[in-house]
């Protein structure tokens, strides 16, 4: 390998090449001279390379919260340029790991995190640097985003406003809104309300242009058991919510509150259901308490269990990885954190399962066929060939993933088309609903579709959804990747492999026990009473180990409450001549009807299960009763539901902190941390309204 030329060796090179010149006839003197003199040039570009590569070296450590220990997982790492400006070099992986190559002249690194203190570290001579961060106490009390503002407390009107494009803002590591102000930050092209460069004065607020979308859905209210005793719903084990709010929440703002579903918040957490021990592949599990935010209502929980099937004994998967790589994936935290999402789900193949790769921008095409799961090599090198540009033609590309899913169906196997995008659909079939009726068709063949969501500033979570939930599929949200970790490792078996599918829960109320009902979230996922028995409508599927709760809010008959509502006395009828006449057991709060289908199937079966009114105190209750409690009652916060009574952040911090249980992963400790922040923004939004209620007044 070329190591370099000597300045002596260079002189004797030169000298040599005059005395060729000197022999040579004049009439090709010109030409040879200029050749040689190329070709020394080249040779002395090259010792200058060799030079500039002599300078780099690699650094590598950990970082880590100081606190608990845990990994700063996307924590970035920088370094200031010739001008100051913050180059972004690397980021910290699930493990807390990061390793950055620099030049000899950095002095220092930067390592920065939303909420946490930035620290810098001189580099000195070292090759291994392991940093601890700390939680900024204070850092959300000085700024915070509201909706895609961010004020600071006493702004004067004449304060400059500094806009910001959602595209250039989102993948940008920036440890505090004020290197934004400062346009610390590499690439990123600021200006102010006159339209100037940005500086370093006061800053008023910070607009956030995005166009993500979310479908806007009424919260269910309390329905009267007497009038209305059946209440039927799909069952639902997307986890898309709550990864999406933690990621509003770690930017330093609240979410929108068409992104907060609760029953995604509530099933992103395992739960420890008993397993089924019969020929169903679902186990129900019930428990009844107070409910925390008014002590005079009951929680009822509603838990499903699926049946674990191990990896080694699932049958053979064929699958389709569909890979948006339009223009608007050209981002750090769309396709790049994408192809290493995906080769990590290409880790946990076996001989037996097969992948194709089709991409799609403005047109589609097939860039791996389909490929045995031994062949790790192979899927990885294509993946690391994608790159983003041109539009997007989504439906497209959805026709050709199913075509090449049907060519390569396993009979008994897992057929799936695993879809990662930022759901930007923009060339052909592209509204919502003409890609629910695209979908729609294609479920028919017994192709299963997952939907895997990156981004943000145009995150179209709403498609994404419907196209999961028509698909007989999931949809999660990727927004690190300790989560591409969590959806398609630590899960993978819940996450491709269905058990059951059109899975619906039907609950009858026992009228003489219960005043009124109300099931927190699913409000995108109820269904009518007949649906529950046709087996023609569609519902949510089950995979491989999930768990599925669904928690119901009631009234106990006897207890005065503004949410049972009235009505006035009927003209027609003479309610009080003949009382109602109950049958059935009395002692019963209600009955839980739960139908399914097999993978393949077509009739449904039916599984029943009556529950006793035996109600204990909340705190005797069982951790999966209480974890799941305290994320509902987050949700109703989030989502400043009319049903929030006296729910607190205090209650849901210290309810979660005392449910952990194992919590092996972690994801319960995070949960506490989330709540945390979340209570200072929400605090710091209380005193932003009331300055400018204030300032209205004025």
């Amino acid at each position: 390998m070329y190591e370099g030329i000597s300045g002596s060796s260079i002189k004797i090179f030169f000298d040599t090449i005059m005395e060729i010149a000197a022999s040579i006839h004049p009439v090709n003197k010109s030409q040879v001279m200029k050749k040689l003199i190329f070709i020394l040039t080249m040779l002395l570009s090259l010792e200058g390379y060799n030079t500039l590569k002599a300078q780099e070296r690699n650094i590598k450590g950990t970082v880590k919260d100081k606190k608990t220990g845990s990994p700063m997982v996307g924590a970035y790492i920088s370094y200031e340029d010739t001008n100051g400006n913050l180059r972004s070099k690397a980021s910290v992986d699930y493990r807390g790991n990061y390793s950055i190559r620099i030049n000899e002249d950095v002095k220092e690194l930067v390592f920065s995190y939303v909420s946490y203190t930035t620290v810098r570290v001189k580099v000195g001579k070292a090759k291994t640097i392991n940093v601890q961060m700390e939680e900024t106490k204070n850092a959300l009390r000085e700024e915070v985003v509201v909706r895609g503002h961010v004020k600071r407390k006493n702004e004067t009107s004449q304060s400059p406003m500094f806009i910001f494009n959602g595209k250039e803002v989102q993948d940008v590591p920036v440890g505090n809104i004020e290197q934004l102000v400062q346009g610390k930050v590499a690439r990123l092209n600021i200006q102010n309300n006159t339209g100037l460069p940005g500086s370093r004065s006061p800053m008023s607020t910070i607009i956030l242009e995005n166009s993500e979308t979310y479908t806007a859905a009424a919260e269910n209210k309390f329905k009267n058991a007497l009038q209305s005793p059946l209440s039927t719903f799909s069952i639902d084990v997307d986890a898309a919510g709550y990864s999406n709010l933690r990621r509003f929440i770690n930017n330093g703002t609240l979410p929108p509150s068409d992104a907060v579903r609760i029953e995604e918040m509530v099933n992103y957490f395992d739960y420890e259901y008993e397993q089924p021990k019969g020929k169903d592949p679902i186990n129900i599990s019930t428990e009844i308490s107070n409910a925390p935010w008014n002590t005079s209502h009951k929680l009822v929980k509603i838990g499903l269990q699926a049946k674990k099937v191990s990896t080694t004994s699932l049958p053979a998967s064929n699958l389709v990885f569909l890979i948006d790589v339009s223009g608007s994936m050209n981002q750090a935290n769309k396709l790049p954190l994408l192809v290493s999402s995906f080769k990590m789900l290409t880790d946990q193949l076996r001989k037996e399962d097969k992948v194709a790769i089709v991409v799609y921008a403005g047109n589609a095409g097939v860039v791996l066929p389909s490929t045995h799961g031994n062949e790790k090599t192979t899927i990885k090198e294509a993946l690391n060939k994608l790159s983003a540009g041109g539009s997007t033609a989504g439906g497209e590309g959805i026709e050709l993933a199913y075509k090449i899913a049907a060519q390569n169906f396993a009979k008994g196997g897992n057929n799936r088309i695993i879809l990662a995008t930022d759901g930007d659909f923009n060339v052909g079939a592209s509204s919502d609903k003409a890609m629910e009726q695209l979908i729609e068709e294609k479920r028919k063949s017994g192709i299963f579709l997952t939907v895997l969501g990156y981004g943000m500033g145009n995150l179209k979570d709403s498609k994404m959804e419907k196209l999961a939930d028509k698909g007989n599929g999931n949809y999660a949200y990727i927004d690190n990747i300790s989560e591409a970790r969590k959806v398609l490792v630590t899960e993978f078996g819940g996450t491709l492999y269905t058990i059951a599918k059109d899975v619906k829960l039907q609950v009858e109320f026992n009228p003489s026990r219960t005043q009124a009902y109300r099931l927190i979230g699913y409000e995108n996922r109820m269904l009518q009473s007949k649906d529950f028995n046709d087996d023609k409508k569609d519902a949510g599927e089950m995979g491989s180990g999930h768990t599925v709760t669904a928690l119901y809010e009631v009234i106990p008959v006897g207890v005065k409450s503004s949410f049972a509502g009235s009505v006035d006395d009927l003209k027609y009828q003479a309610s009080n001549l003949k009382p109602v006449t109950l049958k059935g057991n009395g002692k019963e709060l209600m009955t839980v009807k739960l139908r399914y289908k097999h993978p393949d199937g077509s009739e449904s079966r039916l599984i029943e299960q009556s529950v006793i009114d035996n109600s204990i105190g909340f705190n005797q209750t069982s951790n999966n009763f209480r974890f799941s409690a305290a994320v509902a009652e987050f949700g109703l916060l989030l989502k400043k539901s009319d049903f929030v009574q006296k729910s607190s952040f205090d209650h849901v911090i210290s309810t979660a902190e005392s449910a952990k249980g194992k919590d092996n992963e972690g994801y319960r400790s995070e949960f506490v941390r989330l709540a945390k922040s979340a209570k200072l923004l929400a605090k710091e939004l209380l005193t932003i309204e009331h300055a400018s209620k204030s300032d209205e007044n004025y």
